[in-house]
């Protein structure tokens, strides 16, 4: 299933290359590169694992899949997407790699300066919250699977799995911020970064538009859309699908 490329791939890509970081630059690894990739470990085969489970346990997903998403496109599609998928996962990474090169080459960066400590904050909130957020709707849905949820973090932002991966590449571009030396740098480091920016508002318009194609009649939802930021928490953006630019 193509669709994988950015969803259980995209997981497990994130926690590959964490892996290869390590094994790479063993013995030349500090105490919070370190960290940070053992985050992208552990958060890769989090996210690779939650999404590949409630594909195989959820009814509805599977449905999902099987109505809205083709089962087969063309190999020059395929070829397409896996080489876009591939460069956008190594630029989001870029940051973490970057500060291990120039720090093996000079020994210039400092294993916990003020960059990579906020960072590390960042990306570990990040991900917390995320997970927090997949295990509230999943439990949300286990109770009443045909009504939009609305508890817990959803109560503060109505996408906040979404807002956790937000948090998370933001700490992880911040952290690697010492080691952008030249424009090269810093355009490949803001690629990554945009480019999954890009991704989760773009999936924050998809799921705008199938919860209004399933919930749009209900009053309660609509005093919900109408008074709940969409993606950043406090922030009075409550909708994102009249961008048409936004297709991913």
């Amino acid at each position: 299933k193509y669709v994988y490329y950015f969803s259980v791939g995209y997981g497990l890509s994130i926690a590959g290359i964490g892996l290869m970081l390590i094994f790479i630059y063993y013995g030349h690894m500090p105490v919070g590169a370190a960290l940070m990739a053992l985050l992208f470990i552990i958060y890769g085969l989090r996210l690779g694992g939650y999404l590949l489970i409630r594909e195989i346990k959820s009814l509805n997903y599977r449905k999902f899949l099987k109505d809205e998403i083709k089962s087969r496109i063309s190999l020059k599609a395929n070829l397409s997407i896996w080489i876009s998928c591939a460069i956008l996962y190594t630029c989001m990474c870029f940051p973490l790699l970057n500060r291990l090169e120039l720090h093996k080459k000079t020994g210039r960066l400092a294993s916990m300066d003020i960059f990579m400590i906020l960072g590390i904050l960042m990306a570990v909130a990040g991900a917390l919250l995320e997970m927090a957020a997949d295990m509230q709707k999943t439990k949300a849905k286990a109770v009443n699977p045909h009504r939009f949820v609305d508890t817990g973090l959803y109560r503060i932002v109505r996408c906040p799995n979404y807002f956790g991966e937000v948090l998370l590449w933001t700490g992880v571009f911040l952290s690697g911020s010492p080691s952008y030396k030249t424009v090269l740098q810093w355009i490949i480091a803001l690629l990554g970064y945009l480019g999954i920016l890009y991704v989760m508002f773009s999936g924050t318009r998809r799921l705008e538009i199938r919860q209004d194609k399933n919930y749009g009649e209900d009053p309660e939802y609509q005093a919900y859309v109408s008074s709940t930021p969409i993606l950043i928490p406090f922030i009075p953006l409550y909708s994102v699908k009249k961008y048409t630019w936004l297709v991913a």
